[in-house]
């Protein structure tokens, strides 16, 4: 069962709380905003994985990139998840197929992992929280598996 935490994902995980944390991307390589680009800032070999995949690759689609990251004295690795294809236009870009795809390998190659994720899909991709939850659940039964949520502004 998905538990749920508040707090700062990357920071959570520099400070050891996860092995894994999965975010979402598109498959053009860009990682130009939202927690995407703030880990392409902060952690480049996230980025330089991203990079050695095939620009605009719709067959990457529900298959993920990785890198693993040493910082602070903490390793963890950082899986690039292709959740959606593009992030042009209006509509939902989630792609629930590929977030279900994606979280079936993360489970079984991380196995035993301590895994971290943010609301995946939900945000600039425009998709469904509570069907996205629903697939995280189903995929990650069994696993050791954290949503990681901003703190409100009060």
């Amino acid at each position: 069962m998905m538990k749920t935490i508040t707090g700062d994902l990357l920071d959570l995980a520099v400070e050891g709380r996860f092995d894994v944390i999965v975010h979402g991307c598109n498959c053009f390589c860009n990682m130009g905003a939202g927690i995407a680009r703030l880990i392409k800032q902060r952690f480049p070999a996230a980025y330089a994985a991203d990079l050695a995949t095939t620009k605009g690759d719709r067959g990457k689609l529900g298959t993920f990139s990785a890198a693993e990251v040493h910082t602070e004295g903490v390793s963890f690795v950082i899986v690039n998840a292709y959740t959606q294809y593009d992030w042009r236009g209006e509509g939902v870009k989630a792609d629930y197929a590929a977030i279900r795809s994606v979280f079936a390998a993360v489970r079984e190659q991380f196995a035993g992992r301590r895994v971290g994720y943010p609301l995946i899909g939900a945000g600039l991709a425009r998709g469904d929280w509570t069907r996205i939850a629903a697939i995280i659940d189903a995929e990650m039964q069994g696993a050791d598996h954290t949503l990681v949520t901003l703190p409100t502004a009060s």
